[in-house]
């Protein structure tokens, strides 16, 4: 991969189908009630961007393979230039023994992080309520 196509892989903006996905998988851990709040949020959540070998660590999620079959599409897409979407988190209270919770994008993280694991991933993050 070139240097441009280890830096410049991402959107801006999330795409629509990326947070009823992040609904679908956060309906597994909290009530719904808390889910459409935390969705919401994350609709409105500013754009940041963290490394992809801190959002590695802090979530605690293995590092999936480069031959994952989904990370293998995201790294195609990259190489073909296609952008990928922003990741959706949402940090729960440590104390609590919640991490952070990938509610969409974990083989893009695991894409970006076989890139340049010093690559910043445009995120956008929200606390559980």
């Amino acid at each position: 991969m070139s240097k441009t196509q280890r830096r410049e892989h991402w959107k801006i903006e999330p795409e629509e189908h990326d947070y009823p996905a992040a609904r679908d998988y956060l309906s597994l851990l909290l009530t719904e009630p808390a889910c459409a709040a935390i969705v919401e949020a994350l609709r409105g959540a500013e754009t940041i961007y963290r490394k992809a070998k801190d959002l590695v660590r802090a979530s605690r999620l293995p590092l999936l393979a480069a031959d994952d079959p989904h990370v293998a599409e995201d790294l195609r897409k990259v190489k073909q230039g296609e952008l990928l979407s922003p990741v959706l988190l949402v940090r729960g209270p440590l104390a609590a023994g919640l991490t952070l919770i990938v509610a969409d994008g974990y083989h893009r993280i695991c894409a970006s992080y076989h890139l340049d694991e010093n690559a910043d991933i445009p995120c956008r993050l929200v606390d559980v309520p």
